[in-house]
């Protein structure tokens, strides 16, 4: 288990700020940022990491949208062709999906 820096895991203020509120409990990145088991810490609270699952694009549902702060799965694809340069959705690109909670 390590302590991670906020910022590799939550890259943006905003999901920072919405993973203290309860509202995201879950991040899909391109890579494998944490394991299981690792924590840190947002304004002196803690969170582990619950679940770090391989996965593809196309295993997005709006449930998982919504666990990452967004209404549904378009709002999420809206975001990331926002947050991404030449971004285009593929069902089949990998993505990493960590869980966490508030410790």
């Amino acid at each position: 288990m390590s302590e991670l820096d906020p910022d590799e895991l939550l890259p943006s203020d905003r999901m920072q700020t919405q993973a203290l509120e309860g509202d995201v409990t879950q991040i899909h990145r391109g890579h494998r940022y944490a394991e299981e088991g690792d924590t840190f810490t947002i304004e002196e609270t803690t969170f582990e990491v619950t679940d770090v699952t391989d996965r593809t694009l196309g295993d997005l549902t709006d449930e998982d949208a919504r666990a990452e702060g967004v209404d549904d799965l378009e709002g999420y694809r809206r975001l990331l062709e926002r947050a991404h340069d030449n971004f285009e959705w593929d069902d089949d690109s990998e993505i990493v999906r960590h869980r966490f909670e508030r410790q």
